[in-house]
């Protein structure tokens, strides 16, 4: 594992808050990347969570294309290949995905803009097994922003009420075999996420590069039981980019290793549609002025960002 970026033990919150809480702010602060482990997220359930996805992906394209929910920015079901593009990018990502979301109760006021889940008849235990790690990483998510908060000098619970029915998203990820020599773009190009911030179960997968203010690509292949957490640009706006929303991309790999499929799954922890997203006043000062003088919503915020990337 590369060691530049830091991996810190989340239980060292409850054992040793204040260095755990200062080492966990730093680490965002320099890079926007950390790795967290000790998360108590039962490898069962990841591993099971996987194989079904995983059995998704191997249907049949006209199976899998009965998912697909056109017109709705892949908000839930199905995207296929070659629609989801990096900013700026010529060539649209190298894969395809499945994005679930939170289950609202009855009579929510974000009914309208958060639309229900779909879940595919032909995988029996998607359904359950993908809401349980959608669970589990919505709960350590929760921990993570608990610390980041302390950091910044806020009350630790600043973003309970504001990511309670966050508009957050499971994504599992296939990336197929590359067998052309001549493919023009990489599995995921260069970007930086849009929502609070990303937590990746199985970037111990080769592939994931980070990169550091000096402009140079850090490969970041984390140990298994680790699940790398990084910030987002809502919450970086929301910060006043005193968390840095960081470029990272997915490379594909030399020689062989190009033609294994990669899979992967980040959660993508959102604050509630109507969490306005105002730098924070605790986040200005004289050597970090105010950067954003327009209000926006996270809701508006979201629907900017996909149409930047062509997902609608």
């Amino acid at each position: 594992m590369n060691t530049r970026i830091p991996t810190l033990d989340i239980r060292r919150f409850d054992t040793d808050r204040n260095a755990f809480v200062r080492e966990l702010g730093t680490a965002y602060r320099e890079w926007g990347f950390a790795g967290i482990r000790g998360h108590g997220i039962a490898q069962a359930l990841i591993d099971g969570a996987y194989d079904a996805f995983k059995r998704f992906f191997a249907l049949p394209a006209e199976t899998k294309a009965k998912y697909h929910r056109k017109g709705t920015g892949g908000a839930r079901g199905y995207t296929p290949f070659g629609i989801e593009t990096a900013k700026d990018s010529l060539y649209p990502d190298l894969k395809e995905f499945y994005h679930i979301g939170r289950e609202l109760p009855p009579g929510s006021t974000f009914a309208d803009v958060m639309a229900p889940n779909v879940w595919p008849t032909e995988i029996a235990d998607f359904r359950v097994k993908g809401l349980a790690l959608y669970d589990a990483l919505d709960a350590l998510g929760s921990r993570v922003l608990r610390a980041l908060a302390l950091h910044i000098r806020l009350a630790e619970d600043f973003f309970a009420d504001k990511t309670d029915f966050g508009n957050s998203i499971l994504r599992p990820i296939h990336y197929p075999p590359i067998t052309a020599p001549d493919v023009p773009n990489v599995r995921a190009g260069a970007h930086e996420d849009i929502n609070f911030i990303t937590l990746l179960v199985g970037a111990s997968c080769a592939g994931l590069e980070v990169k550091s203010r000096a402009g140079e690509w850090v490969p970041f292949t984390s140990d298994a039981d680790t699940i790398v957490v990084n910030i987002g640009d809502m919450l970086q706006r929301l910060t006043n980019h005193v968390y840095p929303s960081t470029t990272h991309r997915v490379v594909n790999p030399p020689g062989e290793g190009s033609r294994q499929p990669r899979f992967s799954v980040p959660f993508f922890l959102h604050p509630n549609p109507d969490v306005v997203l105002d730098p924070l006043p605790g986040c200005i000062s004289a050597d970090n002025p105010r950067r954003y003088d327009t209000s926006i919503t996270a809701h508006e915020y979201l629907q900017e960002r996909l149409r930047e990337i062509k997902l609608i």
